[in-house]
């Protein structure tokens, strides 16, 4: 797997991430906690995809 499939892979997840935290936050019955682990796992993504990024250029 290149890198850029890589990072192309991590950007779907932090879009998959993104549309299940909206969808989380407008059903009160997900746990507070679960919203706060996607969030994280989202911003671990974000992260990844940046440091990722930077060792491409």
């Amino acid at each position: 797997m290149t890198v850029e499939s890589h990072i192309s892979v991590l950007r779907r997840r932090h879009d998959e991430l993104d549309e299940q935290i909206a969808a989380a936050l407008q059903h009160r019955g997900i746990d507070d906690l679960e919203i706060q682990a996607m969030k994280k796992e989202k911003l671990q993504l974000k992260d990844e995809i940046t440091r990722l990024e930077a060792a491409v250029e």
